[in-house]
């Protein structure tokens, strides 16, 4: 007889304001780019990788993985809620804001609303092709570029669908970014505890 899995380790933050991915549906797959140095900016901003979003957005994805697992699709996370003091570090970084948020007024991220993702083979965990990866910012990751093979629009036209129909829209630059349309969430400047 097999043993039962381990209990998961008691919980480290406040429950009533955030949802741990990962804890809810560890299919999710998470590659928290932010925590390595495989981003744009070619080195680590977060301590570590971990996955949080208010509740409701936090619903809104988990019901985004049901709809594609009889599809033997999944999600895949680069990027979650960011701390107000992780937005300053990528700011310190790249004081830019065509492509940061300035800390003062936020982002999305740093309110736990906003998802930067793709889709995977779920028994494979293989990342669908979408055409360019991950932060990369030329006008082959905009959503309204139809220059692309078909089975990259079919991809991209899968992940815009299933996000659309759970709550999230998208922005024009960016195939993988996602802002969940639920009420305004407050900026945060909470960081996660590394384990």
């Amino acid at each position: 007889m097999q043993a039962p899995p381990p209990p998961p380790p008691p919980l480290d933050f406040d429950s009533t304001a955030w949802v741990e991915l990962s804890r809810r549906d560890s299919s999710i797959a998470l590659e928290i780019r932010y925590a390595s140095a495989d981003n744009f900016m070619d080195r680590q901003i977060y301590d570590c990788g971990r996955c949080f979003y208010r509740p409701a957005v936090a619903e809104a994805l988990l019901a985004v993985q049901r709809d594609l697992a009889p599809r033997g699709l999944g999600l895949k996370m680069f990027d979650c809620y960011r701390p107000g003091p992780y937005q300053q570090r990528l700011w310190d970084v790249m004081p830019d804001a065509r492509f940061v948020a300035p800390p003062a007024r936020g982002s999305v991220h740093s309110r736990g609303a906003a998802a930067d993702l793709t889709l995977i083979d779920l028994p494979t965990g293989e990342e669908l092709d979408m055409g360019t990866p991950y932060d990369y910012f030329g006008a082959e990751a905009y959503t309204t570029n139809t220059d692309l093979s078909e089975k990259v629009l079919q991809n991209r036209k899968t992940l815009q669908e299933v996000m659309l129909a759970n709550g999230f829209s998208t922005i024009r630059t960016e195939w993988w970014h996602f802002n969940f349309n639920g009420p305004r969430q407050p900026l945060s400047d909470w960081v996660w505890p590394c384990p």
